[in-house]
């Protein structure tokens, strides 16, 4: 298991942030940060807070690949599709 990945408390959070402890809890319950509740305690991936540093951008790049990535199957799905409605329709005229 790798323990290495860096984890932050709320009130960690809050100081990077800027923000009030109670925002960040509210960030939290309102799912706009991912957090695991360990017990009675938050603890925070530093992945959650991705879009903090590295922005939205990033995440929409990412995204983006992902898209990208997946377009032969799409491609090919619609292909398989055509062909079938062309025959269909080509069957009933």
């Amino acid at each position: 298991m790798d323990t290495s990945a860096k984890v932050y408390t709320p009130e960690q959070v809050a100081s990077m942030l800027q923000l009030s402890k109670n925002t960040v809890y509210g960030l939290i319950s309102r799912g706009e940060i991912i957090a695991k509740r360990i017990g009675k305690v938050y603890r925070i991936p530093a992945k959650s807070l991705s879009f903090v540093f590295e922005g939205l951008d990033y995440d929409l790049y990412l995204a983006e690949q992902e898209d990208l990535k997946n377009l032969p199957k799409i491609k090919k799905s619609l292909s398989k599709t055509r062909s079938k409605l062309w025959l269909k329709k080509s069957r009933s005229s």
